[in-house]
């Protein structure tokens, strides 16, 4: 499991890299790892407010169907339409290419409620034993 330490991280398995008033969100390598090969990703159109702790996309993979929900609230600058062409990126690049959307995030307290990726890492290392930080 490939836990990046320059990352924050959500209990709902979202990773979340913050440049100054954006956020960049994308599916962690644990989940796309249980969530098995993604064959569908739903992404929201660029304008549109997410808010934090309802979904913001939607995931199809082989065992079933997911909706992700945002760690933050925010205006989406863009999103990654190369996966709605290309959804296994997910699976094949969870932190670089994989990437779903960014956001101009609005509430600097969301962002603090965010784990590091040593606490993300020791609460699903217990569940599958595997070292958890990609160092």
């Amino acid at each position: 499991m490939l836990v990046p330490e320059h990352l924050k991280y959500s209990g709902e398995h979202v990773w979340v890299r913050v440049e100054g008033s954006r956020a960049v969100l994308g599916m962690t390598d644990f989940a796309q790892t249980e969530f098995g090969g993604i064959v569908f990703v739903e992404l929201p159109e660029e304008g549109d407010v997410v808010n934090a702790g309802e979904p913001f996309c939607s995931v199809e993979s082989v065992k079933s169907v997911t909706e992700l929900a945002s760690p933050l609230t925010g205006k989406v600058l863009r999103a990654n339409r190369v996966l709605e062409r290309e959804p296994m990126l997910v699976n094949q690049s969870p932190y670089e290419k994989g990437w779903m959307v960014e956001l101009e995030w609005s509430d600097a307290r969301e962002l603090e409620q965010l784990w590091t990726a040593e606490q993300y890492a020791a609460a699903y290392d217990q569940e599958d034993g595997r070292q958890g930080r990609d160092e």
